[in-house]
């Protein structure tokens, strides 16, 4: 058998010492910090992992030229309408072998007005193609399409973007379940954050607008964050564009907030509707053409 020799050239002569070397090059503590994933799952790490999460999407996304972005939310169920007729078809098949069900008669309803909400998708799509084919022009990345990364409206408005060849952001997040990014996003665009708040950093660092479809806790999680930000003043207000104003005038009573004196009159100027991707858009315009240079930053 041959030896690596020692440091001064000395090769050991104990049989052992192959294998000792072998056991501390295998060992945890033998792993150089940054490559050790054990070492950087610890507690202790937390900081320092949220810190790089921070500054990872950050470089990336100046290497790749983003210089704004518009945020799209909206539901994972708002499907394409022949997926939507699918499902609602199946559910009034189960219907018919189970009349009684009161599972099965909600199931039906609920694809009912699943299907009435697939025109959003193709909105989201029509909102993304219309920006991503004005603003990304002569090597700029303004108003760069950034979702959350999903199916549902997050698919629609990445793959808007994708149709006209533009660069779209998709800022996946680590769940329980298993999931995905949707295939639409720009590849070098796609990040997974562990971290909620990270990620909600990073949707509103570079935003100057949001546009929110009908959705469910997500999407209002992230309306609410933007709103109370631009509230409090903690941001640069952007406009904060609200897709169909029936689903949301019905969901949110808006007016009670203020009749209950919890927000102000004026806070109700922070929030406009829109029905179509031409009218989104012309919003988000007519916003930059009469507001005042900005002062505040955009990030958290």
């Amino acid at each position: 058998m041959t030896h690596p020799s020692g440091a001064n050239g000395h090769v050991p002569s104990d049989n052992g010492h192959v294998d000792r070397i072998l056991a501390i090059r295998r060992s945890n503590s033998y792993r150089q910090s940054h490559i050790d994933a054990d070492f950087m799952g610890r507690v202790e790490l937390r900081p320092v992992r949220l810190q790089l999460e921070l500054l990872k999407p950050e470089l990336i996304m100046h290497e790749q030229g983003v210089e704004s972005t518009v945020v799209v939310f909206g539901g994972t169920r708002v499907v394409e309408r022949p997926e939507a007729e699918r499902r609602l078809a199946a559910a009034r098949e189960a219907l018919t072998k189970k009349p009684n069900d009161a599972k099965v008669v909600r199931g039906v309803r609920i694809a009912e007005n699943v299907l009435r909400k697939a025109h959003f998708y193709e909105e989201a799509r029509e909102f993304a193609k219309l920006v991503s084919s004005q603003c990304q022009i002569d090597h700029k990345c303004d108003y760069v399409v950034c979702t959350g990364g999903g199916p549902g409206i997050m698919e629609a408005a990445n793959r808007g973007a994708f149709d006209v060849g533009a660069k779209s952001i998709g800022l996946n997040i680590t769940l329980p379940f298993e999931q995905e990014p949707n295939s639409y996003i720009t590849p070098e665009l796609c990040f997974e954050f562990k971290y909620f708040a990270i990620r909600k950093m990073h949707f509103l660092m570079r935003a100057k607008a949001m546009v929110a479809f009908p959705g469910g806790f997500g999407t209002m999680d992230e309306l609410f964050e933007a709103l109370t930000l631009i509230q409090t003043r903690r941001m640069q207000p952007i406009p904060v564009v609200l897709f169909g104003r029936d689903y949301w005038r019905r969901i949110v009573d808006w007016e009670l907030f203020v009749e209950e004196g919890t927000i102000s009159p004026e806070d109700l100027d922070l929030i406009k509707f829109a029905e179509t991707a031409q009218e989104c858009w012309q919003i988000i315009q007519d916003f930059y053409r009469e507001a005042p240079p900005e002062r505040l930053p955009r990030g958290q």
